[in-house]
């Protein structure tokens, strides 16, 4: 069974879609749809911006899912068995699989950056990677430190992603090395994503959702928040609405894909991190004897 995967924010880079809007006729017309969407032309940040423009919460996003739903939709062969999204992604997974128009995914896409961006500037906040230890060891260190930092990214066995304020970040880099952490790395991102601290952005997306029509789609998506796929679409809204708050469970999430039957994960945005994240969950495994 394949499976097509959605990369979130962190995947963008300058000259994303370029080729893509330079050589395929449907894909230009989806990316000037967009730049009338958004009110500005998001594609000339994305083909000749510098890094420092495609950080920005409110472009990245929506840069990030033109790139991959557009790839998706101008695919002829694009028959998906199953898909899944991590973080932002799950908004272009949930396009590709036709629960979502490309429009008002759009929409919602720019909204939740836009609401992200403001609730960073509300609490400056941050980010961390920890490498080399196992998720209950990094859980309980997290939670007993007297600041928000908790579990944000379960992006594979040994690499577990923390969010919280900056001093709970600090602190809990420092007991997580001294636990025997390889290595915690702090994260050039915008603020705490998946965490407390996206609330106020959570309460503005659940409005979007809310008065956004969804449809039957075409194909289970995997969600974020419970890891399980779900073609309802009661269901997806509520779990949309959780995502920004709770953990990618994205590790749990390809071990049921897996389990579901996927055999082939086809990625589909800008680069290849997930594929790696899904041979090292498939490794473990296999290791496992799962």
């Amino acid at each position: 069974m394949k499976a097509y995967i959605y990369p979130g924010q962190g995947a963008q880079f300058s000259g994303m879609g370029k080729e893509l809007y330079e050589t395929n006729e449907e894909a230009r017309l989806l990316f000037e749809q967009a730049n009338e969407i958004l009110g500005f032309r998001i594609t000339d940040i994305m083909f000749s911006g510098t890094d420092e423009d495609l950080k920005q919460t409110k472009v990245t996003q929506p840069a990030v899912f033109l790139h991959s739903t557009i790839l998706s939709l101008t695919n002829k062969d694009f028959k998906p068995d199953m898909v899944a999204g991590h973080s932002l992604g799950e908004f272009s997974a949930l396009v590709a699989n036709k629960a979502l128009s490309f429009k008002d995914g759009l929409r919602l896409v720019y909204q939740r950056a836009v609401a992200m961006q403001k609730a960073c500037e509300i609490n400056p906040s941050t980010m961390a990677a920890i490498i080399g230890l196992d998720n209950d060891v990094v859980e309980n260190i997290c939670a007993e430190i007297d600041e928000v930092v908790v579990a944000a990214n379960y992006n594979c066995p040994g690499q577990l992603v923390i969010s919280g304020s900056n001093k709970g970040i600090e602190v809990a880099c420092d007991k997580l090395i001294g636990a025997g952490a390889r290595r915690a790395l702090p994260l050039q991102v915008g603020g705490a994503f998946h965490s407390p601290l996206m609330e106020p952005a959570r309460v503005k997306l659940e409005e979007a959702i809310k008065e956004t029509n969804f449809n039957e789609p075409i194909c289970p998506v995997y969600q974020n928040a419970s890891a399980l796929p779900s073609s309802d679409t009661v269901v997806i809204k509520e779990n949309l609405i959780k995502q920004l708050t709770s953990p990618v469970r994205w590790s749990q999430l390809v071990a049921k894909m897996v389990e579901d039957g996927a055999t082939d994960f086809v990625e589909s945005g800008p680069g290849k991190v997930l594929q790696g994240l899904v041979k090292k969950i498939h490794r473990q495994a296999e290791v496992s004897g799962i």
